[in-house]
């Protein structure tokens, strides 16, 4: 501290006694000096003070001497210790964060590194001064051009953005730094090329084409790879924005035989004390997430289903399944592989062939499927982990009408040897389990076995469950409804309408089964017509509703007392008519507008609630006083209740 009062008296002379200048006097003094001074020792000398003054007095120094330091970066660019002392005065003005010299400055404004960065960048040639600095081979303007760069990028990233990606030669300047050999630069710049790639897909591609996975897997390699440091993470992660939501950088990913690159990634410990460090535990984590942008469902199918043969063929699908397998695996990383393998199969019948047949190394051996729906339907594991488990067998049965088939067929009677465990009995388990969320889990699991497989539907009729010893077997639809009636949790009502819908949309003998049990469509007809719902209770009532529409659509008449006969609902406490009669007679009905009121409740995009609730749907053949509807206008209904409620529902 002495040292540097010494080099301001030096530099500004020692003060008059009894006189002691402000903050802003000694900032100004020393601008003017910057300005004035014709040697270059001197004019050093004050820009070093200015660095030294730029914490504690950051409003001062930036708006006072902003307009000089940007001079100093053009005028004396031949000076490289002049230079440094000048981008780190620019950094610290601008710095997103705050220093302690300013902790007990309250007129410091929060956002003041923001608003410097917005002075400084309203001269665009300020931004290509910098990055003209990166050409130099001086340490320390090599790496206080790469931070301030940095700082500017955090405050105003998209402005930053579009001036460099403008600016000739910007972004190859920075990834050349990736060749630096020394690590402290090289580090730096994968901090600034993450901040740069962010949410642009023009500099994600020129970044991609500059051979920046080439680069990157290098680094990783030498870096011992998942085992190695921070630097793997930001590798990676600098991957992860290259790629997200970008086709173009997807596509030179794969065919540049990068995926089978990530192999090696994934190597587990050979032995189990060795345990996962926090930063293997990160690093293997982005690589996940890298996995499953590759696989999204939201890429196009054929960059997914490209990807999909690619990692099993490489190997890749194998090894994630090692690590679903495998013990001592972290939850964290066991949840986001269970994704990634879920991802990696969907839709791909190859790929969910080799997911069923991988065996858990267990004593008997179980699939790992069976070990997996297990974990979903066991209350004490992490709620994360059994979520991933029921999207990973959503994705398993994705398009996949043979698994779906041996799922049901699980189910059903045999003559073979039924002692092993099979998915279909763990399901059926966690339906009727005393835990919420097992039912809510093995409701949508089952659902998924039956979405575009109407044969499936018809052939889970045939399940007989034994509720009682020594009473007659019932059917599993049949306990599904007594289930329903009996619940007090709302999520266990939600799954298994959920269930019953898909179940019974496009199959009517599954709608007969349905109005043949006690008090099914009473029950229907209550929850979609009661006014005494909370908040929390409208899912519930929209979706009666639904269930309730599903029976009019595919009502096949075979149930007396739902065909031709009108059947009073007084018993339910509910002034209403249920009338099965047709299809024009069950939507004229008074408690039809019932449904579309509790379906519109449910808020989603009901496109025929709002044709039918239309001021001109009169006019286009649909009477809103219930007298009639055109038969084009019910079948229409009909499609869009079909097509948009009941596939909507399924996803």
């Amino acid at each position: 501290m002495d040292f540097l009062k010494s080099g301001l008296k030096t530099v500004l002379g020692a003060p008059e006694p009894g006189q002691q200048p402000s903050g802003a006097d000694t900032v100004e003094r020393l601008v003017e000096r910057v300005n004035n001074s014709t040697l270059l020792e001197d004019r050093r000398d004050a820009c070093r003070a200015l660095k030294a003054m730029s914490r504690k007095y950051r409003v001062e120094v930036g708006a006072q001497g902003m307009h000089t330091l940007q001079q100093c970066l053009e005028l004396d660019r031949a000076d490289n210790e002049t230079i440094n002392y000048c981008l780190d005065t620019l950094n610290n003005i601008m710095s997103p964060t705050q220093f302690e010299e300013e902790e007990e400055n309250p007129n410091v404004p929060m956002n003041i590194g923001e608003q410097f960065t917005e002075m400084f960048i309203k001269n665009h040639q300020n931004i290509q001064l910098v990055l003209d600095l990166l050409d130099e081979y001086d340490f320390r303007v090599r790496f206080s051009a790469v931070q301030l760069l940095t700082s500017l990028l955090t405050n105003r990233t998209k402005d930053i953005q579009e001036i460099i990606l403008v600016k000739p030669m910007g972004v190859s300047k920075m990834m050349d730094l990736l060749a630096d050999t020394r690590e402290v630069i090289r580090n730096e710049t994968l901090l600034l090329l993450i901040k740069l790639t962010k949410g642009n897909a023009n500099i994600q591609k020129i970044v991609a084409f500059e051979n920046a996975f080439d680069r990157l897997f290098e680094i990783v390699s030498s870096e011992g790879y998942s085992d190695g440091g921070i630097i793997v993470e930001d590798c990676l992660l600098l991957m992860l924005n290259l790629l997200k939501n970008n086709s173009s950088n997807i596509n030179f990913f794969k065919e540049g035989s990068f995926i089978q690159k990530m192999l090696p990634m994934f190597n587990t410990p050979d032995e189990e004390e060795l345990g996962w460090s926090p930063q293997k535990v990160s690093n293997v984590h982005c690589m996940l997430q890298i996995v499953r942008t590759l696989v999204s469902p939201s890429n196009s199918a054929q960059i997914i289903s490209s990807c999909q043969k690619i990692m099993k063929n490489c190997g890749l699908l194998d090894s994630l399944c090692n690590i679903l397998m495998a013990s001592g695996v972290p939850a964290d990383i066991l949840t986001e592989t269970i994704n990634a393998v879920g991802e990696g199969v969907r839709g791909e019948a190859a790929a969910q062939r080799a997911l069923g047949a991988v065996q858990a190394p267990s004593n008997p051996p179980r699939p790992a499927i069976v070990v997996l729906l297990m974990s979903m339907v066991n209350e004490k594991q992490p709620f994360s982990l059994r979520c991933a488990v029921l999207y990973c067998f959503q994705c398993y049965l994705y398009h996949n009408e043979t698994s779906q088939a041996s799922l049901v067929q699980t189910l059903l009677p045999s003559s073979t040897d039924v002692s092993s465990l099979t998915s279909g009995q763990l399901l059926c388990g966690g339906l009727f389990s005393s835990d919420v969320l097992s039912n809510w889990f093995s409701s949508v699991a089952l659902m998924h076995a039956l979405i575009d497989n109407n044969a499936q539907k018809e052939q889970l009729l045939r399940v007989l469950l034994a509720t009682n010893i020594g009473s007659s077997p019932v059917s599993l639809l049949h306990q599904c409804t007594v289930l329903l009636q009996q619940s007090t949790k709302l999520q266990s009502k939600v799954a298994l309408l959920m269930l019953l819908s898909q179940w019974m949309s496009n199959c009517p003998p599954a709608v007969s089964a349905f109005l043949r049990a006690p008090g099914a469509v009473g029950y229907l007809v209550t929850q979609t017509c009661s006014n005494e719902h909370d908040e929390n209770e409208y899912l519930l009532q929209g979706m009666s509703a639904f269930l309730l529409a599903i029976c009019i659509h595919f009502n096949d008449d075979s149930v007396d007392n739902y065909s031709k006969i009108t059947q009073k609902t007084e018993e339910y406490n509910q002034p209403l008519y249920l009338a099965f009669v047709d299809y024009e007679n069950a939507f004229n009905s008074i408690e039809t507008w019932a449904i579309l009121e509790a379906l519109q409740r449910f808020q989603i995009d009901w496109r025929y609630i709002e044709e039918l609730r239309s001021p001109d749907a009169a006019g286009n053949g649909i009477c809103l006083n219930g007298e009639y509807m055109s038969h084009h206008s019910v079948s229409r209904t009909k499609s869009l209740l079909w097509q948009n409620l009941c596939r909507n529902l399924a996803r």
